[in-house]
């Protein structure tokens, strides 16, 4: 695959590692004959560091022997999250390490999660961008607040701490979205 056909998400081999393109920046030459950087801001699966690559639009690329599976959340024990491929119903383990950032989003029975499978092994999850999670605890609104919109804080029943507008109580659903965690809408 060539450089300048490479697009966000995809997964390519770089240095004999597996890395996902998070960032694509173009640079374009100045001088005549001069060629076309792309700048490729990456995420090394195996690891989680992070990967800067400059590449001309010319040259190749090789793609991972990745794949993403839809999986469904069995349950957690205190090293690994385990996880059930919904087709074929073969079952994967990823360490709690490895999905701390994903974690606080998941709950039982949570739709359109996607395991990234490497070597037969998962290495990472793709969350949907958002999810419905309910308020365990809330500080009620104060009332003649409401000349000024004022977020508060509310706890998720999955420990995550997210900023509210101060209408919200105790118990309510809400969309959250899940790469930067901000309150998106009522559910």
């Amino acid at each position: 695959m060539l450089a300048k056909e490479v697009k966000t998400g995809t997964v390519v081999v770089h240095e004999g590692n597996p890395v996902v393109i998070q960032g694509i920046s173009v640079h374009s030459p100045s001088a005549r004959g001069a060629a076309t950087l792309y700048k490729f801001r990456a995420r090394n699966v195996l690891t989680r560091n992070k990967v800067d690559i400059t590449m001309k639009g010319t040259d190749a690329m090789d793609e991972a022997d990745f794949s993403r599976r839809d999986v469904q959340m069995m349950y957690t024990d205190a090293t690994h999250l385990h996880l059930m491929d919904k087709e074929d119903y073969q079952q994967y383990e990823l360490a709690l390490e490895d999905a701390e950032e994903e974690l606080p989003y998941m709950t039982e029975g949570l739709e359109g999660i996607r395991a990234l499978i490497y070597n037969d092994a998962c290495v990472g999850l793709d969350l949907p961008a958002s999810v419905e999670l309910t308020i365990t605890q809330c500080d009620p609104g104060v009332k003649g607040n409401s000349a000024t919109s004022r977020n508060k804080p509310a706890t998720m029943e999955t420990g995550l701490v997210v900023q509210v507008p101060e209408y919200i109580k105790e118990g309510e659903r809400l969309k959250i979205d899940t790469r930067t965690g901000q309150f998106l809408s009522r559910a």
